[in-house]
């Protein structure tokens, strides 16, 4: 894990980001990239009738200034850290950025949204998790001294989510923690009989590590499922894949993976499918 990128905005969950960003670099003598997104747009910086150069001049220098003020932390000390200043907020530059620096993991403070707020708004993790092509961390509370003992990794164990398993197994071995995988079985349509669920599981394992014990939770949903059994085992971390879906897909169909990250109280990894 040579480098890490972390998005702040300055919010209290920035700080919580950090901190667990912080926690991993020294475990892993890694580098930092911290991000910060100007509420910009490009009309605002190209514009001569909406801002005059030397007044986006004076916002940057101060966005350099409160990002410089943000770092100075003891906890930071002896990390190597790189801010980044984007002129404005496009989700899409987190993975440009990381894609540049060749990053392995982005960090993501998150407070979580509910009813309307999350259907027509959507959380900035969200949005980071949907056009991110690494593994996004999302933490919703300070985690000095981050430590996984247990990750649990949910999928439907179809062949798509091979690769995004493996990646998972890996980070889980690299953390030190024991790796969980477990299938949810919900009713109706997706219910699925023990024979035949631990025959798609064996058939799976098959491309992956065979023989690897997985549980089988039976929940009424999928969401409710991951978050009742990582409870449960006492969890530290919850592995998911997503599709990352955007647009109408996005809207009408959802996604799993962003509705865990949303709710789920536990850190919450997505490695994207």
């Amino acid at each position: 894990m040579k480098t890490i990128i972390v998005p702040v905005d300055f919010s209290e969950q920035s700080e919580y980001a950090l901190k667990t960003a912080a926690s991993l670099a020294a475990k892993h003598k890694s580098d930092i990239i911290v991000l910060h997104m100007l509420e910009l747009n490009y009309a605002m910086i190209s514009s001569s009738e909406a801002y005059h150069p030397e007044q986006t001049v004076f916002l940057l220098k101060a966005a350099e200034k409160r990002l410089g003020d943000f770092l100075d932390k003891k906890y930071l000390k002896g990390i190597s850290i790189t801010p980044v200043i984007k002129h404005y907020k496009v989700f899409a530059e987190v993975n440009e950025v990381a894609e540049k620096h060749k990053a392995d993991l982005i960090v993501m403070g998150s407070h979580g949204t509910d009813g309307l707020q999350e259907i027509f708004i959507g959380s900035n993790a969200e949005k980071v998790v949907r056009n991110s092509d690494i593994p996004v961390l999302v933490v919703k509370k300070e985690l000095p001294d981050f430590k996984v003992n247990t990750f649990v990794f949910a999928c439907d164990f179809k062949d798509e989510n091979v690769p995004a398993f493996q990646r998972a197994k890996a980070f889980a071995e690299k953390l030190g923690a024991s790796f969980k995988a477990v299938y949810i079985n919900t009713p109706g349509d997706h219910f699925m009989s023990t024979s035949d669920a631990y025959q798609k599981i064996s058939n799976f394992l098959n491309q992956t590590v065979s023989g690897m014990e997985v549980d089988i939770y039976n929940d009424y949903s999928v969401e409710r499922g991951v978050l009742n059994y990582s409870e449960k085992i006492g969890a530290d971390l919850i592995g998911i894949p997503t599709h990352g879906r955007k647009g109408i897909s996005h809207f009408f169909m959802g996604s799993i993976g962003e509705d865990i990250t949303n709710h789920s109280p536990i850190p919450v990894m997505t490695f994207k499918i």
